[in-house]
């Protein structure tokens, strides 16, 4: 495709700005972790590490981020199972209301959060009788995330096809023989790549935790908002909020990489 010399001019211009409203922000931010002022004030005053220091040994910012750590390892494992599940049976198979299983996965990452909470937080006090613990935070947080790992998998499977495995069939395999040697190796990097994004959507969580978590229970994300307008907390909030954005690059560039074919293309 041709473009003009002022096409590409207005492209770059284009994009110039569009990334530097996504991640100037983020970069005042890490900037602010340094900053020797209580305040969000900018430009900072001074630079200092002792924020660093106060946010290694707040207690209560590192036991939300255990149960960060809990409950995304535990919607992740939910997802991984039920997402895989689903995605083998809507690609794989043909039956009655097939469009109706695919739709329903998928409909709970499309519905507000305060939707999705206040629906799960009436369905443990009222029709199950069940105390809000960790365990209804990773069920909440399981709903949405296995949207992310069915996605995936239903993308592999729909590029890699049903030949390798009736052929492996046709060779006299068994259906776990096929599964652990055609089936699992080419959808690893699917399922890598879905566990990191369902992990990471699980640590970013904030509505649906509010609503699924017991008192005197908090993760990470509820620990900053709680403490984001506090003089005497605000550092230590930079300072957290910084270290998230640092580490949110990780498993955004892992997914990344596990989801591209041979030839580079993505999925």
């Amino acid at each position: 495709m041709f473009l003009t010399a002022r096409a590409r001019a207005v492209l770059r211009v284009g994009s110039a700005v569009g990334f530097a409203f996504l991640y100037v922000p983020l970069m005042i931010v890490v900037l602010n972790a340094f900053n020797r002022s209580r305040t969000f004030a900018f430009p900072p005053t001074g630079y200092t590490l002792k924020w660093w220091h106060a946010a290694a040994n707040n207690d209560a910012a590192r036991q939300g981020l255990v149960n960060s750590v809990k409950a995304g390892l535990g919607a992740t494992a939910i997802a991984l199972v039920l997402g895989t599940m689903a995605a083998f049976a809507v690609q794989r198979y043909r039956f009655f209301g097939r469009s109706t299983v695919s739709f329903l996965v998928i409909l709970p990452i499309a519905l507000p959060g305060i939707v999705t909470g206040i629906a799960l937080q009436n369905a443990f006090h009222s029709v199950l009788a069940v105390d809000l613990s960790i365990w209804t935070i990773i069920v909440g947080h399981a709903t949405f995330c296995v949207v992310i790992v069915f996605n995936n998998v239903q993308a592999r499977l729909r590029r890699t096809g049903a030949s390798l495995e009736q052929a492996s069939a046709d060779l006299g395999a068994t259906g776990w023989q096929t599964f652990r040697f055609v089936t699992m190796p080419n959808l690893r990097g699917a399922l890598v790549a879905g566990a990191l994004l369902a992990f990471g959507l699980s640590f970013d969580e904030i509505v649906v935790t509010n609503f699924t978590a017991p008192a005197g229970t908090q993760t990470l994300p509820l620990w900053i908002f709680g403490n984001l307008f506090r003089p005497n907390q605000a550092p230590v909030v930079n300072v957290v909020a910084a270290v998230l954005v640092v580490l949110a690059v990780v498993p955004v560039w892992l997914a990344q990489r596990l989801t591209e074919d041979a030839a580079g293309s993505r999925f």
